[in-house]
């Protein structure tokens, strides 16, 4: 029996409708941007798998430094012990990261990332005798599954069935760079009869809302304006950390930086599961005092594990390589000539990119998960390409190791496609 027919029997898959989409393509491996099935057919990986195998699939450089710590330390509780794989990624990071970060929190995936934000700025207000109980967060932004984050996400589409028992968010337009002064306004509404306690946003780039990418200008107008009224801030860096925007971080494209950021994905590479929530030392310092109850009293079983950090030191590396640098470069510049080739095209609506990422609009309507988007993909992995649309939205955020090759096959595919419609 293949590998499709037994999924069938006892998996339960996310993001699927079982009774109309029954079948799941098996993949037995993967190699740098090289996805192969059960039956020998192999496929580009062009959207990374879910933007995590930044580095390729299974790249020896990371899976080394991981099999050398599997035989050291695989597994520890943290919340009594340390160790050298967490302590040097935290050193690692903090280099890295944006001006003002200084405090790291381990968490398992990016929704908890975003979970322990909100609680941290919940509590950080609570420990200082305020009470603020409501966030505000962009229209049609996408923070993961969890109930915070799912309460300032603002796609419906996942949320549907649980908007009666989520937190109270208030809502803006992002920054188109012609609105900021009616979203100031807007803001200042909200804060005078709230309190409120932080704002959530995706800088720069709103990932499942179809790559929507706003003003860098804008968001920092209103970044400056929480920090002049107290309200933390919040960078759910999930999707666009570690050199997707073309920076190590999106928030390095704005001069006002976050007070937390949240951190997954490409974080370890997709090897293994891991995230991060980190903050400023003002922050932590808010935690601090006499009694337990005043601590952060939130944890995974996995936090630090010694494995993941492995995997995020080794993939840092790899980040500050000139190699990599030298490819995100390389693919920015591929997808701007693409742009130039495709915005004119009848079927296309807008095409936009920043850094590796490219997402073009068409000129159609469209469900998120409709007949559209279903021929689409169908059409993308008959020709070899893993294309994963979203609505009338194609993108490609492609590994930083993809081939000239593979990069321009992804594009004649697209381009194919497009004849199809």
């Amino acid at each position: 029996m293949s590998l499709k027919d037994r999924d069938k029997k006892h998996l339960w898959h996310p993001l699927k409708q079982h009774q109309t989409h029954p079948d799941s393509l098996a993949i037995v491996k993967a190699k740098g941007c090289i996805l192969t099935d059960e039956d020998g057919n192999d496929y580009i990986d062009a959207i990374s798998s879910w933007y995590t195998s930044m580095f390729g699939h299974c790249h020896p450089y990371i899976t080394n430094k991981v099999s050398q710590q599997m035989q050291q330390l695989d597994q520890i509780m943290f919340s009594d012990f340390t160790h050298e794989p967490a302590v040097k990624l935290s050193e690692a990071l903090i280099d890295i990261l944006p001006e003002g970060q200084n405090r790291i929190f381990f968490n398992d995936n990016g929704s908890t990332a975003v979970e322990a934000a909100i609680k941290m700025a919940l509590q950080y207000y609570f420990n200082k005798g305020e009470k603020r109980s409501t966030f505000i967060a962009f229209e049609n932004g996408f923070h993961g599954d969890t109930f915070g984050a799912m309460s300032v996400s603002g796609l419906s589409v996942y949320n549907g069935p649980f908007e009666n028992f989520l937190m109270k968010i208030h809502r803006i337009p992002v920054p188109d760079g012609k609105n900021t002064s009616e979203i100031l306004s807007k803001i200042e509404r909200i804060i005078s009869s709230e309190s409120i306690a932080g704002f959530v946003y995706e800088p720069l780039v709103q990932g499942a809302a179809g790559m929507k990418i706003h003003s860098a200008e804008g968001l920092n107008d209103i970044l400056k304006f929480f920090k002049k009224h107290n309200i933390l801030t919040i960078a759910d860096e999930v999707m666009t950390g570690f050199g997707k925007t073309g920076k190590n971080f999106a928030s390095e494209y704005i001069d006002t930086k976050p007070d937390i950021i949240c951190l997954s994905k490409a974080l370890t590479a997709g090897l293994v599961p891991m995230a991060i929530t980190s903050c400023t030392e003002a922050i932590y310092k808010a935690f601090l005092g006499d009694t337990i109850g005043k601590g952060f009293m939130h944890c995974h079983t996995y936090s630090a594990n010694p494995v993941a950090c492995a995997a995020a030191l080794a993939t840092i590396d790899l980040l500050q390589s000139e190699e990599i640098q030298k490819n995100i470069r390389h693919i920015s510049e591929s997808h701007k000539m693409f742009q130039k080739k495709i915005e004119e095209h009848p079927k296309v609506k807008s095409v936009r990119n920043l850094g590796v990422i490219l997402a073009i609009d068409l000129n159609t309507t469209a469900n998120r998960y409709g007949d559209l988007r279903d021929k689409l993909l169908a059409f993308f992995m008959e020709n070899g390409v893993f294309l994963r649309p979203l609505g009338n939205t194609i993108y490609i955020q492609p590994p930083y190791v993809i081939k000239d090759e593979e990069l321009h096959k992804i594009y004649d595919v697209i381009q194919d496609a497009l004849l199809t419609l």
